[in-house]
């Protein structure tokens, strides 16, 4: 069992656990939006998506947002994670993002899907 996140208290009042596939999923979500410089002592993290949120829509903008997620997973999952593929979609006001990964130390597949209000 790993710590969830965000960090909560569980209905006895002790900090709330989660499995570790949802750990990797919740993982997986800080690193799509966290800014890099976010974090005081991993200046790096992140993948910076949401500063491409205000940037004119096109398939160039989609492209390099797609790999530029697919490349911070795995810099910084990849010892947990295989990246099979990344899906970004913007509507109105919206980002949606679709990641199919496999679990490497059991190789079962997943899907996670995100969106965040811009």
């Amino acid at each position: 069992m790993q710590v969830d996140y965000p960090f909560r208290l569980d209905n006895h009042g002790l900090t709330a656990l989660t499995t570790t596939n949802d750990h990797i999923r919740d993982m997986i979500e800080q690193v799509l939006f966290t800014a890099p410089g976010e974090r005081v002592n991993r200046p790096t993290f992140g993948c910076g998506l949401m500063r491409l949120i205000f940037a004119p829509n096109s398939d160039e903008l989609i492209a390099t947002t797609q790999f530029l997620v697919q490349g911070s997973l795995e810099q910084w999952l990849g010892h947990l994670i295989k990246v099979e593929s990344v899906n970004v979609a913007g509507d109105d006001s919206t980002i949606n993002i679709t990641v199919q990964y496999q679990v490497l130390r059991d190789g079962q597949s997943q899907v996670a899907q995100f969106s965040r209000e811009v």
